[in-house]
């Protein structure tokens, strides 16, 4: 199985995975890895969402008619008008 070392871990960091490590009586590297796991997770999941939310984007735009969208130098007069 791999490992890895993590160089210069800020005191704080390390304090924090030794106290959720503690509560979830798991050991250190345990929870490291638990965590790990989740961020990398949360991660793919963001982009899948944001690549979804593209599609979406690109699929109702394309629904609207190019002749129905507003005039943009109308309503940046529009907006100087006011």
């Amino acid at each position: 199985m791999p490992s890895l070392q993590v160089r210069d871990l800020p005191e704080h960091i390390y304090q924090k995975i030794v106290q959720r490590a503690a509560a979830e009586r798991r050991s250190v590297s345990q929870e490291a890895i638990v965590l790990l796991e989740k961020a990398l997770e949360i991660a793919e999941r963001t982009v899948d969402y944001r690549i979804k939310l593209v599609d979406q984007i690109v699929m109702e735009t394309k629904e609207v008619p190019q002749n129905k969208l507003p005039d943009p130098v109308a309503l940046v007069r529009e907006d100087r008008d006011k």
